[in-house]
């Protein structure tokens, strides 16, 4: 009865807060720098902003799954898969968010092309909303990112998410759009900081900042915060020849605990 309460308690929180959708950001990476992921090129670009794919120079596998104990009903998982083509990276991915009782469920495809400095990328969404007693509904949309360096040590990215704002509901709610920007700074080849504002059109923006240090050739260490609403990120990386896993948590008065394992598999060397 406890898991029913809670599961219908954030049902109701989504409706009102995010206009039916949650947010598909994933990787223990990024959730360790607090999400401020815009400007930055990893395979977490295909959940994140698709022109970070564009660093991508192996056939990569991703798998990454984020419980919340508070609320069994809010976990997630992703996979993806990407490679370098002639002309760019392309990616296939799957996501999913909740239980039997409410779920999302995301396919996603996407490309993304480095031309000189800037990266600029693409992703069209095939996503299927469930509850149970109300049936499914399914839509497509479209994200589009960019990333530019600026300098060797400074780059600047955003993305905007749901473009095209497809219509949810009879009564023509709509998936809302996101619009994020961000900076990423890397003093040294060691340290690493991100921030980032995301903007829902119809509420206040978030405001994020991460950092990361990678204190061994092997290891790392990062956190972060997030403002409106608050949050607090904590992660850690290790990485070998062909994989790399990482692990992050995040606390919030809301939602107390939250943790993320991530995986990353890549199949050749280039």
């Amino acid at each position: 009865m406890f898991h029913y309460w809670l599961t219908g308690v954030f049902c109701i929180y989504l409706s009102v807060a995010s206009s039916q959708s949650v947010s598909t950001l994933m990787g223990a990476r990024s959730q360790g720098m607090a999400y401020a992921s815009a400007a930055i090129r990893d395979s977490w670009g295909m959940f994140n902003n698709v022109a970070g794919i564009s660093g991508v120079t192996e056939t990569t596998a991703t798998f990454s799954y984020k419980g919340v104990p508070a609320l069994p009903g809010a976990n997630r998982t992703s996979f993806s898969l990407l490679t370098p083509t002639r002309y760019g990276v392309a990616g296939v991915g799957v996501f999913r968010f909740g239980d039997d009782l409410y779920n999302e469920s995301l396919l996603t495809a996407g490309f993304s092309n480095q031309l000189g400095l800037a990266s600029l990328g693409v992703r069209v969404n095939y996503i299927q909303y469930r509850a149970e007693g109300f049936g499914t509904k399914g839509v497509f949309t479209v994200n589009v990112g960019g990333i530019a360096d600026l300098t060797p040590r400074l780059a600047i990215g955003a993305h905007i998410t749901n473009l095209n704002q497809p219509k949810i509901s009879i009564d023509g709610d709509r998936i809302p759009t996101l619009l994020t920007t961000g900076v990423l700074f890397k003093p040294t080849d060691k340290v690493m900081f991100a921030t980032e504002l995301e903007k829902d059109l119809d509420y206040k923006p978030t405001w994020k900042l991460g950092g990361e240090y990678r204190f061994h050739p092997k290891f790392c260490a990062r956190t972060g915060f997030n403002l409106y609403p608050n949050a607090s990120f904590f992660g850690m990386g290790f990485k070998t020849s062909r994989f790399l896993m990482d692990y992050a948590f995040q606390y919030s008065t809301a939602i107390q605990f939250s943790h993320q394992a991530s995986i990353i598999y890549q199949f050749s060397r280039s």
